[in-house]
């Protein structure tokens, strides 16, 4: 099959390689769709945090690729049984691989799972799905869609349990001002959800208005462009002073950070779901001394796949605006220059095998 390997910082290549083969309980999917995210693209300029960690994070060489669905080819035994599929049934799985052994897979927080597997970077155990074929390895899991989900969708569904697990941990309550920083694919998503919450005040964040205009048309109350406008001065002129309740951070520039620090108010919950390629520096006193706040992380999208195809199925979330582009396995690196391209206008890319 034709795939994408990476063997390394900005060396990503397009070759023939074997065809997966499935083992018991295992399953192989003719990829529909395979979503370009931010963290990949953070991946192939070499993010720190992805190939200088100890031990890195990246194992080449690996088909990357953690945003796919695809049509369910082949069965190994026991698959049938275990995830109720037939050939031909339309298959997500869950990005993480869990070992199923540590403290925290073992007490149902699979999700944080001490290995780390998630599927795209860990090369011969959790190849990825930037390719005409993948393998969701024993362990995996893996959940059916429906047969009339558009494949372009399907890609959308492991970003929005991401979405949806993020927006839950900012513990929206009725009538709270929340901001969202970032409207990347993700953070549109994080929008329609928070808007599910009934906040009083939903804000959007970017540099770029062709998002904020987007995020208009999903939802948003109010939006404000960071490169032209004070948005602390913004919000907390809003908000009497105080600052927003909730403040959810995805955009994944350092930045972000302190700005939502100083636009929350006291007693306030902050949520960070980005990925930084480089450290992102704040001053603690605000969280403690000054504030009090509540911080919490987020990560991947634990128990939310169910969730996020219904969601995506009965059209409550919209991802015709958030796919803009769709680009075949060859056009990979033509695919990470307009997603860089500030003039591209693009939101959700999609990698079609």
């Amino acid at each position: 099959m034709r795939a994408i390997v990476n063997y390394g910082p900005l060396d990503y290549r397009l070759e023939n390689v074997p065809d997966p083969i499935p083992g018991p309980e295992e399953v192989i999917i003719k990829v529909k769709a395979s979503g370009l995210c931010a963290s990949d693209l953070k991946c192939y300029h070499g993010g720190p945090s992805f190939w200088q960690g100890n031990p890195p994070y990246v194992k080449p060489p690996v088909i990357p690729g953690h945003e796919f669905i695809g049509e369910v080819v082949a069965l190994g035994e026991g698959a049938k049984e275990k995830y109720g599929l037939e050939i031909g049934d339309k298959a997500v799985a869950e990005q993480i691989l869990p070992c199923w052994e540590c403290r925290f897979c073992k007490t149902g927080k699979y999700w944080m799972c001490e290995r780390n597997y998630v599927f795209g970077f860990q090369g011969g155990i959790d190849d990825g799905g930037m390719a005409e074929y993948a393998k969701f390895p024993k362990g995996s899991i893996i959940h059916k869609a429906p047969k009339d989900l558009p494949d372009e969708y399907g890609a959308l569904i492991e970003p929005l349990s991401c979405a949806i697990h993020a927006v839950e941990r900012g513990e929206i309550q009725l009538g709270d001002t929340v901001v969202i920083s970032g409207m990347g694919p993700i953070g549109l998503m994080m929008l329609q959800v928070a808007k599910l919450k009934n906040p009083g005040l939903l804000i959007a964040l970017d540099t770029r208005d062709f998002r904020l205009e987007i995020a208009q048309k999903l939802g948003a109350d109010i939006v404000i462009n960071v490169a032209k406008e004070d948005a602390v001065k913004r919000v907390k002129d809003l908000t009497d002073g105080y600052g927003c309740d909730v403040y959810i951070e995805a955009s994944g520039y350092p930045k972000s950070v302190p700005q939502g620090l100083d636009m929350i108010r006291k007693l306030g919950t902050f949520v960070e779901f980005g990925v930084f390629a480089e450290p992102a520096t704040v001053d603690w006193t605000i969280i403690g001394d000054r504030k009090e706040l509540n911080i919490h992380g987020s990560h991947l999208g634990p128990y939310r796949y169910p969730l996020a195809i219904e969601y995506l199925a009965k059209n409550i979330i919209r991802g015709d605006l958030i796919v803009t582009h769709k680009l075949p396995l060859e056009s990979f690196k033509d695919a990470i220059k307009i997603a860089e391209d500030p003039n591209s206008n693009s939101i959700k890319i999609l990698i079609i095998p």
